[in-house]
């Protein structure tokens, strides 16, 4: 059952379970955009990459990532996610921690949202 939503400039995000240490989503990147190059003070996150292609970018190295790829980004790191395929690149979201929607620390941002 889908708990909450939000549509975003790159794409949509969905929240599906959001318990105590723990929060599940389904993240969809549009073709070309990219998220903030990001990290999180509070908690861990484990993707896996459902539909589509891109780059991985985690605390400095690219990682060409497709349909059936892991990626763990852990308390601290620096990361994003970029489409750069034809079709909307999926991947569902394990958070583990303080799951809070607002302990993202934005360091670089398409869309004017960089922390300043």
């Amino acid at each position: 059952m889908l708990l909450d939503a939000d549509n975003r400039p790159w794409g949509r995000w969905e929240e599906y379970l959001n318990e105590p240490g723990y929060r599940v989503k389904r993240i969809i990147v549009h073709p070309g955009q990219r998220l903030s190059l990001q990290k999180h003070e509070h908690r861990k996150e484990h993707w896996v990459i459902v539909r589509g292609e891109g780059i991985f970018h985690r605390n400095g190295d690219d990682i060409d990532i497709e349909a059936g790829d892991t990626c763990f980004i852990d308390v601290g790191d620096v990361h994003r996610i970029t489409n750069d395929g034809d079709e909307p690149l999926v991947f569902v979201e394990t958070q583990l921690g303080l799951c809070l929607e607002d302990d993202i620390i934005r360091l670089e941002d398409d869309y004017g949202r960089a922390e300043e």
